[in-house]
C-alpha cells in the first residue's frame, strides 16, 4: 500500500469516529468526482477520435525503419519533434478529464 492510500484510509477512520453521519457525504462526493473523470475522459474521446494518445505510439516510428532495413540496435529518434503528437495528446486528455473534474469540485 502507498503512504496515499494509508493516508486516505486513516482520515476516513477519524471521520468516521469523529461524525460517523458524514460517511454518506464522502462517498457522494468521491463517486460525484470519479464520475466526472469517466466524463472527461469520455469527452475526450468524443470529441477527439483519431487523436488517441495511443496511436501516436513510437513503436509506429521504429517500425518504418526496420522496414527500411536498419538493424534494431541503431535506431534512433530522428528529432525531438517524433514525440510531439504524442505528448500533445496526453496533455490535451490530462487537461479535458482535470478540467471535468474541478468543475464538479467546485460544483459540490
Amino acid at each position: 500500500m502507498s503512504l496515499t492510500t494509508v493516508l486516505a484510509v486513516a482520515l476516513v477512520a477519524a471521520v468516521a469516529l469523529i461524525s460517523p453521519q458524514q460517511l454518506g457525504v464522502i462517498v457522494y462526493k468521491v463517486a460525484l468526482v470519479v464520475l466526472a473523470g469517466v466524463a472527461g475522459y469520455g469527452l475526450d474521446r468524443a470529441l477527439f477520435p483519431y487523436a488517441r494518445p495511443h496511436k501516436f505510439d513510437i513503436q509506429e516510428l521504429l517500425f518504418e525503419e526496420t522496414v527500411n532495413k536498419v538493424r534494431a540496435d541503431e535506431i534512433q529518434i530522428s528529432s525531438i519533434f517524433d514525440w510531439v503528437p504524442f505528448v500533445a495528446a496526453q496533455l490535451r486528455r490530462a487537461a479535458i478529464v482535470c478540467a471535468a473534474m474541478l468543475a464538479v469540485g467546485l460544483g459540490l
